[in-house]
């Protein structure tokens, strides 16, 4: 059974800068998830590049060969049980990534990524890229 990834955006703005090292995990998964928190922060990125257009288009194509995972009720309801615990050792993370590793959680899903505080989430499986 092979795993399955969900891509943080650190991972996902290599992907894009095609790094070899991300290419090849990427060839080498089967499916690939995206959460919808890490695609506005590479829609972000792309409007506050100096080639908008380019950048959109990137972002638009790497989007189509993904699967999108949104956020809904369950999810912020993992993303608070995990906020508090974080809270209460004293070892938040930044929001946009405590949602990002509740989609993970949440769907049973290894998050990829390439910030080390993502090991802080006990309940998160994790994979650094």
């Amino acid at each position: 059974m092979s795993t399955k990834y969900l891509l943080d955006t650190s991972v996902l703005v290599l992907s894009l800068k095609q790094d070899t090292t991300i290419r090849k995990r990427l060839s080498a998964t089967e499916v690939s998830y995206i959460p919808s928190i890490a695609l506005g922060e590479l829609y972000y990125g792309a409007e506050h590049s100096v080639h908008v257009e380019k950048g959109l288009a990137e972002v638009d194509e790497l989007a189509k060969t993904m699967i999108i995972v949104s956020s809904d009720s369950t999810t912020a309801k993992v993303y608070g049980y995990v906020k508090h615990e974080l809270r209460v050792k004293g070892l938040l993370i930044p929001d946009n990534d405590l949602w990002i590793a509740a989609v993970a959680i949440q769907h049973g899903l290894t998050l990829a990524a390439r910030d080390q505080h993502f090991t802080r989430v006990a309940e998160l499986s994790f994979e650094q890229w």
